[in-house]
């Protein structure tokens, strides 16, 4: 190829129909005589359904139809299984109970769906649902990973012993022990990463239309994952994954919450087939506190051993996550893949041990919150290193330089067997301080302490491995009309696909974008798909394009060869063309596109490939924050980052990515966190007016830049970018924080940073 059109800041093309209001979600999809679904929930976190009558509500205007667990168990629809059922590390499968798609005898969590009302419009189905007379005998619960794993008297699913899903040990005991015992200094933590919903804009839902004629149903979902829903609906209806059709609409977020399937869709799938009509339901705003999959909810008791010369020895980890009444999605995986992968994160440690427990609790389940189990591990291993420093007075950057992997220890494999192939992590967290103004620090504290403030710095290094679900693929298809149609088994919820695939694309044929469209969300189009979970998409589609894209000059210079009557050897394709070599002879790719169909030889490619690696994105992010001593309330000042993301596809598009991650850990570091309340089990946060997301005047302008290192596990050298600062952020606000904190004594704080629990701490002092 010639000019490369990789790297270029293209305003995304998606952004018109947003922008003007003609964009499609799934509450604006329009069909004739659709029907409307409302779920009644428990209102309970542990309780027995001593009766449930639905005589009155049936009788009630518009009422449609009324389903219980009876009704499901009846037809023989199957509970939902989730995605991940065994520790791929042993083969040993977890301890789990499949979901049952309504609540039959026991409930285990508030929210959780007891009963669904159909009726014609939604109001009607609300109504009818006031009326359904529900009976509950409560029982004793709980919603604390540690308490469910201690106490005897409880157990969230009676077959599942002392509540735990998985139990995982990867330590040699004995030798961190004498590791320990001959260490010159230890530092212990304790840390709570603290419970979070997920929120996207747009609330889940599903709007299904059964067709009679060929017993199939064509589903619509605001989703994150179609062929997953697809696979997982057609399991709880016991029908083929080829009587399933799913397409997402335009989806306004999801987080992770939409990358797995919930009862509810394959509740609503068998109802448009029972009343013969679509079903519409979308939840509202407390349905998603209440029952989307939550985040995080993982607490951690590790300890890290130290020679005098600051370089680390041995780090060990006991981890208790909670995961809520069920396992859901990949939730059990995380523990044992992603939060096990690199514990140790961006340093040199020999010696690290990991005691992992995965248990149930009475709470909504835990699901896939951006950046799951790398999140954890950097959370414990960012806080630990401040911890080391502020105890044996060390400097916090200098502590983290002296232990990083460096540029020529890559490619490195940790002590618990996780590789990551390329990164400069001393270059780019020096980087970060010099555009944070490090040096600077002290005068900025000084200017503070004059008004009366406290003034802290930290700073947090992160990594997370990207790729997701192994598999993916594209079918490229050349049309009579001149366009191609680019379509892929990834999914676009908002990142940008529309612009940088078809950019991809045009930086390996020549092709102008403006005549690549880009076809997806739709499981009729394309025979599988791994969505976008785990950042995957740019470099999981990404290289099926490329491969695809190989493919299709290796056939087109056959074509060419043909054409002009010489060897396939004399033809050389550059920027969209097919020359021979040396002379001004050339057609362009389209052109030669329209030969191959008329010789019956189409140049329309599929390409589907199974990655060996992942990608790693990594980078340094610097918070600075005032604190006010009299109320304990934070101000975030300064907020700089860093970021190491391989070859960057469109920077633009990525730097929002940037920033909306970083959002998202600001909010969790200071305002977000899920409530249990101690007697009833209720959640206390279950709407905006109790938990507190960010807004703007919640943030600095962030300082971002880019220092990448070419990706080696991809032919475009790119790695994920959509979850860095969900991840480094939390780390890098807590260890600020504790910095302006440090005169009183604090060692410590766990999220959210709240006024009320930092005025404590400096009262306890």
């Amino acid at each position: 190829m010639g000019t490369s059109v990789i790297g270029g800041s293209s305003t995304r093309v998606e952004d018109k129909k947003f922008l003007t209001g003609t964009g499609k979600y799934l509450d604006d999809l329009e069909f004739h005589n659709i029907s409307n679904a409302v779920f009644l929930r428990s209102p309970h976190a542990h309780a027995q359904i001593s009766s449930l009558c639905t005589s009155k509500a049936k009788q009630m205007p518009g009422v449609l139809t009324i389903i219980t667990a009876d009704d499901v168990q009846k037809e023989g629809l199957k509970f939902l299984k989730p995605f991940v059922q065994e520790n791929p590390n042993t083969g040993e499968a977890f301890s789990f109970a499949d979901q049952p798609l309504l609540a039959q005898e026991i409930v285990r969590y508030p929210g959780e769906p007891v009963v669904l009302v159909i009726a014609e419009t939604l109001y009607q189905a609300l109504d009818a649902s006031e009326h359904i007379d529900i009976d509950y005998i409560p029982l004793p619960h709980v919603t604390d990973a540690k308490e469910a794993l201690a106490i005897n008297t409880i157990n969230v699913i009676p077959a599942i012993e002392r509540n735990i899903f998985v139990e995982w040990n990867v330590c040699n005991q004995d030798k961190i022990k004498k590791i320990f015992d001959e260490a010159d200094y230890i530092v212990d933590l304790s840390l709570k990463n603290h419970r979070i919903v997920t929120n996207p804009m747009e609330p889940r839902g599903l709007i299904a239309d059964w067709d009679m004629n060929n017993d199939s149903y064509t589903l619509y979902g605001s989703t994150q994952n179609i062929h997953v829903m697809r696979n997982s609906i057609s399991d709880m209806l016991g029908v083929p994954a080829t009587s399933v059709r799913f397409i997402a609409p335009d989806v306004g977020g999801g987080f992770g919450a939409k990358n797995f399937c919930y009862t509810e869709y394959g509740l609503i799938a068998w109802a448009s087939k029972k009343i013969q009509r679509p079903v519409k339901w979308v939840a509202s705003r407390s349905e998603g506190f209440l029952s989307d999959h939550q985040g995080r909810d993982h607490q951690s008791e590790s300890s890290l051993a130290l020679r005098k010369d600051g370089k680390m020895l041995a780090l060990h980890v006991k981890s208790y996550a909670n995961l809520g009444a069920y396992m859901v999605g990949s939730a059990g995986g995380v523990q044992v893949v992603q939060y096990a992968n690199l514990p140790g994160t961006v340093y040199n440690i020999p010696n690290i041990g990991l005691e992992i427990f995965g248990v149930l609790t009475n709470t909504t389940p835990i699901g896939v919150f951006r950046g799951p189990g790398y999140a954890e591990a950097n959370l414990i291993m960012e806080r630990l290193i401040d911890k080391a420093a502020l105890q044996l007075g060390y400097d916090k950057a200098e502590l983290r330089r002296l232990n990083m992997y460096r540029a020529e220890d890559m490619p490195f494999t940790n002590a618990l067997g996780g590789s990551v192939d390329s990164g400069n992590f001393g270059r780019v967290l020096n980087a970060a301080l010099e555009k944070a103004d490090y040096s600077g620090v002290d005068a900025r504290r000084r200017k503070s302490r004059t008004l009366g403030l406290l003034h802290g710095i930290g700073f947090a290094y992160h990594i997370k491995g990207t790729g997701g679900a192994p598999d993916e693929n594209v079918d490229i298809h050349f049309n009579d009309d001149g366009t191609v149609s680019l379509i892929m088994g990834t999914q676009s919820i908002g990142q940008g696909h529309e612009t940088t695939f078809p950019q991809i694309l045009e930086n390996q044929l020549g092709i102008n974008k403006e005549s690549i469209f880009l076809q997806s969300s739709d499981t009729d189009r394309i025979p599988f798909g791994g969505g976008h979970g785990s950042s995957r998409s740019t470099y999981m589609g990404g290289t099926a394009i490329f491969r695809a894209a190989k493919e299709i000059i290796s056939e087109g210079i056959k074509i060419a060869a043909n054409e002009f009557e010489t060897s396939v050897e004399d033809i050389i394709f550059v920027d969209g063309c097919f020359c021979v070599d040396g002379t001004d002879r050339s057609l362009s790719l389209l052109k030669v596109a329209q030969v191959a169909r008329k010789l019956g030889r189409p140049l329309d490619t599929y390409q589907k490939w199974t990655r060996e690696a992942m990608t790693f994105p990594n980078g340094a992010h610097v918070a600075e924050v005032v604190i006010d001593s009299e109320t304990g309330t934070v101000n975030l000042k300064r907020y700089t980052a860093v970021d190491d993301y391989g070859v960057l596809v469109n920077p633009k598009i990525v730097e929002g990515q940037m920033h909306g991650a970083i959002a998202q850990g600001v909010g969790q570091a200071l305002l977000e966190g899920v409530v249990y309340d101690d007697v009833s089990a209720q959640m206390l946060t279950g709407s905006f007016m109790d938990y507190a997301v960010p807004r703007a005047d919640n943030f600095p302008l962030f300082k971002t830049a880019f220092d990448g290192t070419a990706c080696t596990t991809n032919p475009l050298g790119v790695k994920g970018c959509g979850e860095a600062g969900t991840i480094a952020a939390p780390s890098a606000i807590a260890n600020a924080i504790v910095d302006a904190l440090k005169a009183f004594g604090v060692t410590h704080i766990d999220g959210p940073a709240t006024p009320e629990k930092i005025w404590a701490l400096m009262r306890s002092s």
